[in-house]
């Protein structure tokens, strides 16, 4: 397909890091002082040459072929503040991070257009979401394969969760106090030190560092499927987690982790992957495999490709008309 030009936010930098794999130009709005979601092309992480900075002051100036919201801000406000008539009438997507916060089976999503795309990034999320005659689409997260390979010398399990002391029980903080009592574990992230942790790991650092765990803990109730967990899958770290979400899809007991609702019993599947490391290997070989099968970059470009033809297309066809 040709090559397309993309206005979007900084949202989730690992997600738009991967989303611009994709072979087209993102223009990623920002203001002075880059506050949250208003990033543009900054921080640590790697960005290519076709990841172009867009203060939001310029945006006008510029035509897209397509605009990808990833917040409700951008769809209901931003748009209208920051771009011409002409330019709203750009083929559009919405990514859906999230499952429904308020209500888990009866939230209205804010998207009422049927010319918007939905595109949510698990099955968990469309199933939930009350979306409506909204057309939707499931595009599995996608990651980059890194260079790290398990070693898991670290009798210790690793949990990967920004500002856990802060998100409270929905990020699971109480389940992962009650297994820190029970069994090692460290914590990173942004503000991981207010919860007693080692404080925050930059994205490019974090798969050598999490290489020497024997595991990884993923204690989140009810969120998506954390780019986290898939990139230490990625590396080679079998993973325990609650079976909630689209997680109970990706885990499977014994083969590549341990996944129940019961946190007792995901203790003791970290003390058997403590006391056993061949067993941890094994496991995390089978994490990996999962990994590779279900969230290869390749396939997550793939998708996206076939979403921006869908949308550009659909938009070429009705103007023609």
């Amino acid at each position: 397909m040709r090559r397309l030009k993309i206005l979007t936010w900084h949202t989730h930098g690992a997600y738009l890091l991967y989303l611009t794999q994709a072979p087209h130009d993102f223009y990623v709005l920002s203001k002075p002082g880059r506050p949250a979601g208003y990033g543009g092309r900054s921080g640590h992480l790697p960005w290519g040459p076709n990841v172009h900075d867009l203060p939001v002051d310029e945006a006008r100036q510029h035509h897209f072929d397509c605009i990808v919201f990833q917040d409700d801000h951008q769809y209901l406000e931003d748009q209208h503040r920051y771009l011409s008539a002409a330019q709203r009438r750009a083929p559009k997507i919405y990514v859906e991070h999230d499952p429904p916060r308020q209500n888990p089976t009866e939230e209205r999503h804010v998207v009422s257009e049927r010319d918007v795309l939905l595109v949510h990034v698990t099955a968990f999320n469309r199933l939930m979401w009350n979306s409506g005659d909204v057309p939707t689409r499931v595009i599995d997260h996608g990651v980059i394969e890194p260079r790290a390979r398990y070693s898991g010398e670290l009798a210790r399990g690793l949990v990967v969760v920004n500002n856990i002391a802060t998100r409270g029980r929905r990020l699971g903080y109480d389940v992962f106090e009650a297994a820190r009592r029970e069994v090692p574990l460290d914590l990173v992230g942004m503000g991981a030190q207010a919860a007693g942790g080692l404080g925050e790991v930059l994205h490019a650092e974090l798969g050598a560092f999490s290489a020497r765990y024997r595991f990884l803990f993923n204690p989140i109730r009810y969120t998506s499927m954390g780019l986290g967990v898939i990139e230490a899958m990625m590396v080679g770290l079998p993973i325990v987690a609650l079976a909630t979400t689209e997680m109970v899809s990706v885990i499977r007991n014994g083969v590549n982790g341990f996944i129940d609702t019961e946190p007792a019993r995901l203790v003791r599947g970290m003390r058997a992957l403590l006391h056993d490391a061949r067993l941890a290997k094994a496991l995390g070989e089978e994490a990996r495999r999962t990994a590779l099968e279900r969230f290869n970059i390749a396939r997550f470009v793939a998708g996206w490709n076939a979403a921006f033809a869908e949308v550009t297309g659909e938009r070429n066809e009705r103007f023609a008309a």
